[in-house]
């Protein structure tokens, strides 16, 4: 399968446009004119057409502990 303009991989791919057909799904409007009803082949559409915004969140870093003080014996 070849990779999709604009992605890293096919599995965010199919990520992003799932999750905007459950948007589709439960009442938002279509981003783009299109015949068909279906909410998955609209959402396909609009990823196609880079209507739908996606990014990659930057992962929080761990706080890192202070270290314990030592003992001057």
């Amino acid at each position: 399968m070849e990779l999709k303009h604009g992605f890293d991989s096919n599995y965010r791919y199919i990520l992003v446009a799932a999750r905007r057909a459950r948007q589709l799904q439960s009442g938002a409007r279509p981003l783009i004119e299109t015949d068909t009803k279906k909410a998955c082949r609209i959402a396909e559409q609009e990823v196609k057409a880079e209507k739908v915004a996606w990014f990659i969140p930057e992962p929080k870093a761990a706080p890192v502990p202070d270290p314990e003080p030592k003992d001057d014996e």
